[in-house]
């Protein structure tokens, strides 16, 4: 079982609703995220719920790169070991190429991609001395092939994610180190909330006990929910492009 459970952007949505299953099975939990305020309301929450558990907080912005190894680096500390780290931190900003917003599509790459090679720098360096660990990136189900509209860039950047997780597997086969990649279809949480609810979407406690359900399994690649998400990637990946911009 992991014990010591570090998620990043743990104050809202999908972090946090991680956070409450893996508190409820009492591992203790190292999160960090921006706002610092609702983190600490929800470690406060949940130590009352569950008094046998450690919950740890941090202010962390994952863009700011020397401090993603510092925070782990502490958290690793101050627990004795870390166990899993979920790459959870993201952000679903993006428009059109060429539409004139090139600083919101950086802004989605740069947070999606390189501050979660950041965090998985980070990771890994404390489970290859550990010998030991479980890396969780929480890629997308839009990375499986090129979106259009909004959906460019931040495919675009949960491809790069999802392509990362499968290198570092690569690197870490025959070693007490795993490494999932989760590609979540429509969950109710702030990101998703901007764009409307759909009939696919699951709900937000629904979406992050599919997550944490399959996190427990430590598979090499997930869809959360199974269903619809994994047949529906097989029909995604064969789909002409102009049916598939009618429903993107």
């Amino acid at each position: 079982m992991r014990t010591n459970i570090l998620i990043t952007g743990a104050s809202s949505g999908l972090g946090e609703g991680m956070a409450r299953r893996f508190a409820a099975e009492g591992r203790n939990l190292a999160l960090c995220a921006r706002r610092t305020d609702r983190l600490d309301a929800l470690a406060a929450e949940l130590t009352e719920r569950h008094p046998g558990i450690r919950v740890l907080t941090r202010e962390l912005d994952v863009n700011d790169h020397d401090r993603v190894f510092t925070v782990f680096g502490e958290f690793r500390a101050e627990l004795g070991t870390l166990d899993r780290v979920v790459v959870n931190a993201g952000l679903g900003k993006g428009q059109p190429v060429g539409t004139g917003y090139f600083r919101a599509n950086r802004q989605t790459v740069e947070t999606n991609l390189v501050a979660a090679l950041a965090q998985c720098e980070a990771a890994m360096e404390i489970f290859r001395e550990q010998n030991a660990g479980h890396l969780v990136l929480v890629s997308s189900f839009s990375a499986l092939r090129g979106m259009p509209r909004n959906l460019t860039a931040y495919a675009a950047s949960k491809a790069g994610a999802a392509a990362l997780a499968d290198g570092i597997r690569a690197d870490t086969l025959r070693t007490p180190i795993t490494v999932t990649t989760l590609l979540p279809g429509y969950i109710e949480s702030e990101m998703t909330g901007r764009a409307g609810r759909t009939p696919l979407m699951a709900g937000a406690e629904a979406g992050a006990r599919a997550m944490v359900k399959a996190i427990e399994r430590e598979p090499a690649r997930a869809y959360v929910p199974g269903l619809p998400w994994a047949p529906l990637s097989v029909i995604v990946r064969l789909l002409p492009a102009r049916l598939l911009r009618r429903l993107a």
